[in-house]
């Protein structure tokens, strides 16, 4: 199974992010072996104004299937009505897909009127409720906006995801779950939770400068830095692959 994975994309109405946004979406059409689903792990608007997911619905068009999940600048009401065509209500956005024989679980993890992340016990019990209900054999990915572990830098640290224990313990109850795939960070990165990978995507919007490389113009956004999608193999071992790319 092959997946792409982009985050962070930012919609706001302007030339910038529209087009760093279109320019991904056609480098992904143009692959000569398509991904099997696009991953958006949240942050698709940048202040959730229904213009912005018309805009998100426009660009996101492809012939695979684009799954999203909110992040913190997303609102959930207008999200439900432009990307998923639902009635306006304000519970948590969590959704399963099953993709090449592989449940993808798009999970709720935003607080709303908050940045910090949390996925709540309605979202605990439906992850939990929906791995027991996979035919045995099943692998599984799950994906949502805050990473639940440090990734060394103040700003996404700051804002990460509450009550990881509780996570951790679900994971342990669930061995089918392959790995665990977040957005939030502007930086792709790697790291473990729970004994799994946990992978970042990279940012669409612009890129987080970490502490090494130090701030330019005090700013830790590198607005330059061209958009970055990673891409996940899962292969019939269940051994994930991750490969990052730029597109220019």
């Amino acid at each position: 199974m092959l997946l792409a994975h982009i985050s962070d994309l930012h919609l706001d109405g302007t030339e910038r992010s529209t087009e760093r946004a279109t320019r991904v979406m056609s480098y992904l059409r143009g692959l000569p072996r398509p991904p099997d689903a696009l991953l958006v792990t949240g942050d698709i608007a940048d202040h959730g104004a229904p213009a912005e997911y018309e805009e998100a619905v426009r660009i996101l068009d492809a012939p695979f299937p684009v799954l999203p999940c909110p992040g913190n600048h997303d609102r959930r009401a207008a999200y439900r009505k432009a990307l998923l065509g639902e009635a306006e209500e304000t519970g948590p956005v969590n959704r399963a897909h099953l993709v090449a024989g592989t449940a993808v679980l798009m999970c709720d993890s935003t607080i709303p009127g908050e940045d910090d992340g949390l996925l709540d016990e309605e979202t605990l019990g439906w992850v939990s409720a929906t791995l027991g209900g996979l035919a045995p054999g099943t692998p599984a990915l799950l994906a949502f906006h805050h990473p639940p572990v440090a990734l060394h830098h103040p700003l996404p640290d700051g804002y990460r995801l509450g009550r990881p224990a509780a996570l951790e313990e679900l994971l342990s109850a669930h061995p089918e779950v392959v790995a665990v795939l977040t957005g939030h960070a502007h930086t792709p990165a790697a790291t473990t939770f729970g004994g799994r990978p946990l992978i970042a995507a990279p940012g669409v919007t612009w890129t987080l400068r970490m502490p090494w490389e130090g701030e330019q113009d005090g700013s830790v956004a590198d607005r330059s830095a061209p958009p970055g999608v990673a891409f996940h193999v899962l292969d019939d071992e269940r051994r994930l692959t991750t490969h990052y790319r730029v597109v220019l």
